[in-house]
């Protein structure tokens, strides 16, 4: 079984996931069976919407479990003081359109693209791993291949 790396606030953050989900269960549970109680099942759309709920909640939780059972807790502060590793937010330049960009470097529960957390096994994550301050790296996007250069790295 391979560990994920993460940080305790990941950790924390699918814990807290896990608690919300297995609370919602009973509610759905109980919406399959007031639906099933409805009689014909083949055409009793209250049926299939709660059986798809259902299945889509206990997959959730299948995939949530497994994250926190392969959970591997790093210290970002003790991994590397001068490169782009897990933890660290890492300030770019995009040498095709001259903008700057900010990303942090994390783990399972904790990323969020639009506020510039990404997971270190996407794409520009992997990229980005190791780099020092001056260097440039490349990321292939469906439309092409982008450019970067570090900028700065914080912890």
């Amino acid at each position: 079984m391979e560990t994920m790396a993460m940080t305790r606030e990941g950790l924390d953050n699918l814990r807290s996931e896990m608690e919300e989900l297995e609370a919602r269960r009973p509610k759905v549970l109980q919406q399959l069976k007031e639906a099933r109680e409805k009689g014909d099942l083949s055409e009793n759309a209250d049926f299939h919407a709660a059986r798809e709920d259902l299945l889509m909640l206990e997959s959730r939780i299948r995939d949530v479990k497994d994250k926190i059972s392969r959970a591997a807790l790093v210290d970002p502060s003790k991994i590397c003081g001068n490169c782009a590793v897990f933890g660290a937010t890492v300030k770019v330049l995009n040498l095709l359109d001259n903008e700057e960009e900010e990303y942090t470097l994390v783990g399972e529960g904790q990323n969020d693209a639009l506020n510039g957390k990404i997971l270190t096994t996407s794409p520009m994550g992997k990229a980005m791993l190791t780099r020092k301050v001056g260097d440039e790296f490349e990321v292939l996007t469906p439309k092409r291949t982008v450019k970067f250069k570090v900028l700065g790295i914080r912890f």
